[in-house]
């Protein structure tokens, strides 16, 4: 079988399975008799220094056999898609119910704490991780082993320092008060009330970009280097200004340099971002990224994207497996644009259809046309975006053929749509093989951070910063690129697998005959980029006004935000961190429950605009009878 690994960062060895023992961060293990005591001389060499470190890495993805199952996704799916109107659960009513009570916002649900727990132990566990890497570093250069100044040694030290402030700001993000670990800490029940977590997670970045080289270390692709921390810098800065507006200044400035010099761009296209093809992996959009490897020895697959692995299309698809984080009807509508390709929903108070329809077909049928309303008998048109987001009926499915009914669990729970990003392509030759359902694991590298998300960072900051205009010119070349390709017919007639889907989509679709590519290309007239296929009218424009009114300016970059980032569990912490979630949930609610009856119960409220602290956290932060960890208000 061919071996298919991208680097030695997380892939299993004995090294990072010896620092597991060391470093585990559930702080039940504090309560718990050891099961055997690790002589950390065996780890104090240059050798067991680097594999701690690839221990801190691999945390950056569920592992199965550490800290859970799906509450620790790389993609936070469960965290910052579910609850915000991008994704339901999916699958069926019995399967997962924690992520159902997410949806509906019933955080305090005992069920719900197991899957707060998993993200608490992958965040403290990664941080453990980190300092214990920068521990043993400080005793290996102690004893000759290691230069201090050396480039390894400071390397070593830059990324473990780096990864430590990522975590923290993951922590943050669903939390907010939260203590924080530094190598110096012996105290595990440290208060989480008070912490400067913005600062310290600023000053750490700032210690990484000094300690790295430009490019990551040794050309290893996913290592942190110095213009990732810089990068990630801007992003904290940016989330900090959520609580003081003069973080801006300070997000513009370091955005602003990493744009302006730094090593960052673009892909070419918008279907080489999130992709199983190696020649697209690690390009210049990648500013941190989770390193799914596959085919590597990992007898289960746990080296794949094993976070994801519930959200492949159902029995009746070639994956097999499992029907989860299905897009919602509110984010395939956001997708229509109007005459000039901008977003229907800047100007069209009805692009929710706020008179749904009360049944969910079971076919393409009537007036739903592939998802769509008709208007004056013609389909609208769609941001192209939206086909390399979600899987809908009669629409090619990257290059596995039609999407139809038969993949979805139960369309009447949540609806027809399923993922896509995450999905590997046919052609790619991309899955694991190994393991529970081996063809839902594979090496599309999950993107923790990328250039399109830095990009509107710095449109925010700018319009923050009273410079509206630059806003739209970071917009635009999102946009741009995102009208270079649209889904394609897609038909890979090499895999004798695919036999009766290519037979499906030619017999649906005739002109798809010796259409063997993915993609389409739109047409470019002025500024708007079109091309009408059989299942869709693609259209895309930029915007050609100035910007001058920052409120308008604002509402255009949260839109693009939306679009660009769908799907990828960005859009909870977003409207979070607007300010936004209260209304914008509701609005959702009010609608969507009435293509989806279950919503109807889902209720949002002030408390909901941070996660509860897991109980059995509490419990074991105790000194004596006081909890060093206090709950988040509300819960």
């Amino acid at each position: 079988m061919k071996t298919r690994k991208w680097n030695m960062l997380l892939i299993g060895t004995a090294i990072a399975t010896l620092a597991v023992g060391v470093a585990s961060a559930c702080k039940d293990f504090l309560n718990t008799a050891p099961q055997g005591v690790l002589n950390e001389d065996a780890l104090a060499t240059p050798d067991g220094v680097e594999g701690l470190l690839i221990a801190a890495y691999r945390d950056l993805d569920c592992n199965n056999s550490s800290v859970g199952a799906w509450g620790c996704a790389a993609s936070n799916w469960v965290w910052g898609s579910v609850p915000s109107g991008d994704a339901h659960k999916g699958s069926n009513l019995g399967d997962q119910a924690p992520i159902f009570e997410i949806e509906t916002y019933l955080w305090s649900a005992g069920d719900v704490q197991d899957y707060l727990n998993q993200k608490w132990s992958q965040v403290y566990d990664g941080i453990a991780r980190a300092n214990a890497t920068i521990r043993l570093l400080n005793k290996v250069i102690a004893a000759g082993g290691l230069d201090s100044g050396s480039v390894q040694a400071h390397g070593i030290r830059g990324e473990a320092i780096f990864l430590r402030a990522h975590y923290h700001f993951e922590a943050y993000r669903l939390w907010e008060n939260i203590p924080y670990y530094t190598e110096n800490n012996t105290d595990f029940k440290s208060s989480n009330q008070n912490v400067q977590v913005i600062d310290s997670i600023v000053t750490d970045l700032n210690t990484a970009e000094k300690l790295l080289a430009a490019g990551p270390r040794n050309g290893d692709a996913g290592r942190a280097s110095a213009w990732t921390a810089r990068a990630y810098k801007g992003r904290v800065y940016a989330y900090a200004a959520a609580k003081n507006v003069a973080y801006w200044d300070s997000a513009k400035a370091t955005l602003d340099q990493v744009v302006s010099s730094g090593p960052y761009a673009l892909e070419t296209s918008f279907d080489h971002v999130w992709t199983a093809f190696t020649q697209y992996q690690n390009g210049p959009e990648t500013i941190l990224a989770y390193q799914a490897s596959v085919r590597d020895g990992e007898p289960n697959g746990e080296n794949s994207n094993f976070g994801e692995r519930l959200n492949f299309p159902y029995a009746g698809s070639h994956f097999g497996c499992c029907g989860f984080h299905q897009p919602t009807f509110n984010l395939l509508d956001f997708f229509q644009v109007d005459a000039n390709g901008l977003p229907l929903a800047e100007t069209d108070p009805n692009w929710n259809n706020p008179a749904p329809t009360a049944v969910i077909p079971t076919s393409d049928t009537g007036n739903i046309w592939k998802g769509f309303n008709f208007i004056g008998g013609n389909p609208r048109p769609v941001d192209p975006r939206v086909d390399w987001t979600a899987g809908r009926d009669q629409v090619p499915y990257k290059d596995w053929g039609l999407h139809n009914r038969s993949w979805i669990r139960d369309a009447s729970y949540s609806g027809p749509y399923s993922p896509k990003k995450n999905v590997q392509e046919d052609a790619a030759n991309g899955e694991n093989n190994v393991g529970w359902v081996p063809t839902q694991t594979n090496d599309v590298n999950i993107h923790i951070f990328r250039y399109a998300d830095l990009l509107l960072l710095l449109a925010e900051a700018d319009i923050a910063t009273g410079n509206v205009d630059l806003a739209r010119g970071f917009v635009n070349q999102i946009r741009a690129r995102a009208g270079q390709t649209a889904q394609g017919c897609g038909i890979n007639t090499s895999d004798p697998n695919q036999a009766a889907a290519v037979a499906d989509e030619l017999n649906a679709y005739p002109t798809c005959a010796g259409q063997t590519s993915m993609t389409v290309t739109l047409n470019q007239v002025g500024t708007i980029d079109s091309v009408t296929t059989p299942w869709a009218v693609y259209r895309i424009g930029t915007y050609a006004t100035p910007w001058t009114d920052p409120v308008a300016a604002l509402q255009a970059v949260k839109m693009e935000r939306r679009l660009e980032l769908a799907m990828e569990g960005q859009r909870f912490f977003d409207l979070r961190r607007w300010g936004d979630a209260d209304t914008v949930v509701a609005n959702y609610v009010a609608i969507e429950k009435n293509r989806i009856p279950y919503l109807a119960g889902a209720s949002f409220g002030a408390r909901n605009h941070l996660y509860p602290i897991p109980a059995i956290q509490i419990e074991l932060s105790k000194v004596g009878s006081t909890d060093m960890l206090v709950q988040n208000p509300g819960w």
